[in-house]
């Protein structure tokens, strides 16, 4: 757990029901020892996977005039600022002057930048937001956790092998992080997927993968749990190895513990639903405080 005053402001999209943005982030991250403030760029009444929701989405003007009632009430010093997804272009520019005003308040401020952009070949936000990321968002960004068709679009690449990946991963260092994770790809073997991390210490980058077992369903909100819990332990443990190792190893209970729960309530020969399928993120607690570490990062 962080063994210090650790005050995150975390923006991203929230639900009323479920685990997605900060409600999955906001649990994990108070357990770990982080004091948690929230900015939602969307409110729905659930994810978008069930098919029918309703809700708010907040603009330019909605999100500064927030930070601007924090900076009013000299409330706006955090240690650590986290952003995932965010859907439109003057949204994200106007988080980019926020993160520039918070840096200037406090210049040791960690800054961990989930792209929220797409996957699976597919974008799930305005092309628009793609050059804001790559101009005004990763350069002010410590840590980064793409996924890997979100790597591809930062850099252009195509990624279909280790070594590709470790290129893509060196262009988004260039483009001003310290630490780059690619939380998931389908370069594992024999039906895993792997992470690949990389982070620059004293001038030398330490390069890390990791395979974890691919479980045959979909999950909602796991990337925002991912990047949650990376923050955590890299502030914890200021090894990028082992930060890694307990994350995916937190998320591989979480999800194994979801399954289970869900095929359970669909009954034999039946495919859960999109609730059955919400994170089972307070029941494992323990696996969040304390992940007991069954995937090992390889360094590279």
């Amino acid at each position: 757990m962080a063994n210090e005053e650790c005050r995150v402001l975390s923006i991203q999209s929230t639900v009323v029901f479920g685990y997605v943005g900060n409600k999955s982030a906001s649990f994990p991250l108070q357990l770990l020892g982080f004091d948690v403030s929230t900015i939602n760029s969307v409110q729905f009444s659930n994810h978008t996977g069930y098919g029918k929701f309703k809700g708010q989405v907040l603009n330019d003007d909605d999100v500064e005039c927030l930070y601007e009632g924090l900076k009013e009430n000299n409330i706006h010093n955090f240690t650590h600022l986290l952003t995932g997804y965010i859907g439109s272009k003057s949204f994200l520019q106007k988080v980019g002057d926020i993160i520039k005003d918070m840096k200037k308040t406090n210049p040791t401020l960690t800054y961990v930048c989930d792209p929220v952009m797409g996957d699976n070949g597919k974008m799930y936000v305005p092309e628009e937001l793609l050059p804001v990321y790559k101009e005004t968002i990763l350069p002010l960004a410590d840590i980064i956790t793409p996924n890997q068709y979100e790597a591809e679009l930062l850099t252009g690449r195509s990624i279909n092998s280790e070594k590709e990946a470790l290129l893509a991963m060196d262009d988004l260092h260039n483009m001003g992080p310290q630490t780059v994770v690619i939380s998931s790809s389908n370069l594992g073997s024999n039906g895993t997927i792997m992470s690949l991390a990389s982070t620059v210490k004293n001038g030398c980058k330490e390069k890390f993968k990791i395979e974890f077992k691919l479980l045959p369903a979909i999950f909602v909100g796991t990337g925002d749990l991912f990047a949650a819990c990376l923050m955590a332990w890299m502030q914890t443990d200021k090894k990028l190895q082992v930060a890694l190792e307990k994350t995916l190893s937190t998320l591989q209970a979480v999800i194994k513990r979801t399954l289970t729960y869900a095929q359970e309530q669909a009954g034999p020969g039946n495919t859960p639903n999109s609730a059955q399928m919400e994170l089972r993120l307070v029941h494992s607690k323990k696996d969040i405080e304390s992940p007991n570490i069954i995937y090992k990062a390889v360094p590279l």
